[in-house]
């Protein structure tokens, strides 16, 4: 790889884009793909492919074997809200190779004891999350069903474009939310975003068995084209 183009990858990378190097294994010729062009690339469909499943591979087009090596941001997952849900989704996001986050100003709920080594951060959302700089490649779980705490939380979610937004609640809970948000400011789209009763419905019971279906959800909105994502989620 040529030294301007890794000078330009670490760019893409030092400001959490994905960006992709496109190479000709045949003559070895090379080019930069960044996120904002995969759109209108002749090899768009490829592109987004690879990108969504975060992996290098091979691709034939135009007659050639191409060599798209995908350099994509850790995923981070934001959970406001240290309850016993959270519990079981922080360790099984971390090992699904997300870098997790547990916000919470309850310092009886925000506790090494109960998070052991995870980023822990007991100040109310305005505080906390500014500096975590949440952007397109963080989700984005509110958890603590108090309004004083996930409301805020949720609106600078919308704010960052995330690329999941959950919040816990039935629909009813979730009704009362959208009204609240919306006079805070919050669009239809924005409130379309969250994905409430959180989860993919398996029938979870137990805070194990939600974290499985909140972490199955995240992953079809992370891998899967938009619209599968759209059929698992109904």
């Amino acid at each position: 790889m040529k030294l301007e183009t890794v000078t330009q990858v670490n760019v893409e990378r030092a400001a959490r884009r994905p960006v992709i190097v496109v190479t000709d294994t045949a003559s070895g010729e090379q080019r930069l793909v960044k996120a904002k062009d995969i759109a209108t690339d002749p090899l768009s469909a490829e592109l987004a492919k690879q990108l969504r499943m975060g992996k290098s591979g091979t691709v034939e087009s135009g007659g050639k074997k191409l060599f798209l090596n995908v350099y994509a941001p850790t995923a981070r997952l934001v959970i406001v809200g240290a309850v016993h849900i959270s519990q079981a989704l922080a360790p099984l996001a971390r090992s699904l190779g997300y870098d997790v986050t547990v916000v919470d100003p309850r310092t009886a709920f925000a506790s090494p004891e109960r998070f052991p080594d995870l980023p822990l951060i007991a100040e109310w959302p305005d505080v906390a999350l500014p500096p975590l700089n949440i952007d397109h490649y963080t989700a984005f779980v509110a958890v603590t069903h108090d309004p004083k705490i996930d409301d805020p939380a949720l609106l600078h979610a919308f704010a960052r474009d995330c690329f999941y937004i959950g919040a816990l609640g039935s629909r009813k809970t979730h009704a009362k939310r959208a009204e609240r948000l919306k006079a805070q400011g919050a669009s239809d789209a924005d409130i379309a975003r969250i994905h409430a009763p959180i989860g993919l419905n398996i029938g979870a019971v137990s805070p194990s068995e939600i974290a499985v279906s909140i972490m199955a959800e995240i992953t079809a909105e992370l891998r899967l084209p938009k619209e599968a994502a759209k059929v698992q989620a109904a």
